[in-house]
């Protein structure tokens, strides 16, 4: 049926008003002549609406005629009268010709860049690295070598697994697996210390191979030995040892922050403005005049790229820029109000660092006037596992 009307717009079709008394005989009519209609509405008992194909017209008034019912064209459809329209205007098709054009010749070119990383895993700056190496809107993809640039990228970093580009329309969707940091592990038959990587109070020593070189209530820093790779015997003498504990160790996280006594604090009153802009690859054209009516405000802008289906973009974005505006306002903090404000702060970006919260077994909070603002010290006392194994070089 779809196919059906998709072929009458390309013939023409009528939407017509039929009104008589005699409304089922000529609907009944119409289906044993095989005339085609469609999206019927019954007003009313003697009216109705029909759309019918321009070719069938003529039939359809001698059934009305039969049937003793009016009949009223309400509007025209379909390529035949638009194309009766446009044809006088001649710059019309003129630009229409010029935009199918432009459309064939832009399909040779790459008009949008799509990264995708794995598990939305973001690398730094790898958006201008694949610019820098070759690939960017605007070049002829005859031009690019996928290959070329899939190895210049590689050989700049080793943060990257995998990498694949694939050229679909105008889109090129660049495609990054991101390589997992690889800790330094040493081979089970290497001779090994177990050193400290953070700075600590011992809690708990257990050295199961190798000799503990510290005890429960020592102060370790990065870098102190806390199990030997060697062992000692009575009567075997000194021999070396894959070093193997579990040592735990009271750690301690500290962050910082100064609090002014007197800020100007930034406030969203809920009224916006948006603007739009009209761009032609690097061209761009503002639809609009002047700058934002608000006094202060912030800005945040949005890119939209234009594309016909699903990778066919073409050479043109509309960007909408959205102004809030914003009231500042005078805060006068007293000492006790700006640590609370700071602590609060604090403590929340802790709590978002420190998963197990169970291992916290201390807070202490520091502060220390400065005249206009106070510092903020908070710091956590954790029950961590410490230690790292190091390869013993003779």
């Amino acid at each position: 049926m779809i196919i059906k009307i998709l072929f009458s717009y390309l013939i023409g079709y009528l939407k017509i008003n039929v009104e008589g008394y005699y409304i089922e005989r000529f609907i009944n009519l119409c289906r044993n002549n095989k005339i085609m209609t469609w999206n019927l509405n019954r007003k009313n008992d003697i009216e109705l609406e029909v759309k019918v194909r321009v070719d069938d017209f003529k039939e359809v008034c001698q059934i009305a005629k039969k049937t003793k019912c009016k009949v009223k064209i309400i509007k025209k459809r379909g390529f035949p009268f638009l194309w009766n329209r446009y044809k006088k205007r001649k710059i019309f098709f003129a630009f229409l010709l010029i935009l199918i054009l432009l459309t064939i010749l832009s399909s040779n070119f790459v008009w949008n860049v799509d990264i995708q990383e794995e598990s939305g895993k973001e690398l730094e700056n790898i958006a201008q690295d694949v610019e820098n190496a070759g690939l960017k809107t605007g070049k002829l993809k005859s031009k690019i070598n996928t290959k070329e640039v899939i190895n210049t990228i590689r050989l700049q970093r080793n943060d990257i697994a995998w990498m694949g580009i694939e050229l679909k329309g105008t889109n090129a969707i660049v495609k990054i697996v991101k390589a997992d940091e690889k800790p330094n592990i040493i081979d089970e038959n290497d001779y090994c210390s177990i050193i400290s990587d953070k700075v600590g109070i011992i809690t708990k020593i257990n050295a199961q191979s190798g000799t503990a070189n510290v005890k429960v209530g020592d102060t370790v820093n990065i870098g102190d030995v806390l199990i030997n790779g060697w062992m000692e015997g009575k009567y075997t003498g000194v021999r070396y040892v894959h070093s193997n504990g579990e040592i735990q160790a009271k750690v301690w996280h500290t962050k910082y922050i100064n609090i002014p006594y007197n800020v100007t604090e930034r406030r969203e009153t809920g009224n916006i403005q948006n603007q739009y802009s009209i761009k032609f690859n690097n061209f761009k054209i503002n639809l609009h005049k002047g700058v934002s009516k608000f006094k202060i405000y912030d800005t945040i802008e949005a890119e939209k790229k234009i594309k016909l289906f699903s990778d066919f973009y073409l050479p043109i974005s509309i960007i909408k820029t959205t102004h809030k505006e914003v009231v500042e306002e005078q805060k006068n903090y007293q000492a006790e109000e700006a640590k609370n404000i700071g602590v609060e702060q604090l403590q929340e970006e802790l709590d978002k660092e420190i998963e197990n919260k169970e291992s916290i077994v201390g807070k202490n909070i520091n502060t220390y006037d400065k005249g206009d603002s106070i510092d903020v010290y908070v710091t956590y006392e954790v029950l961590e596992n410490i230690g790292t194994k190091e390869k013993i070089i003779f």
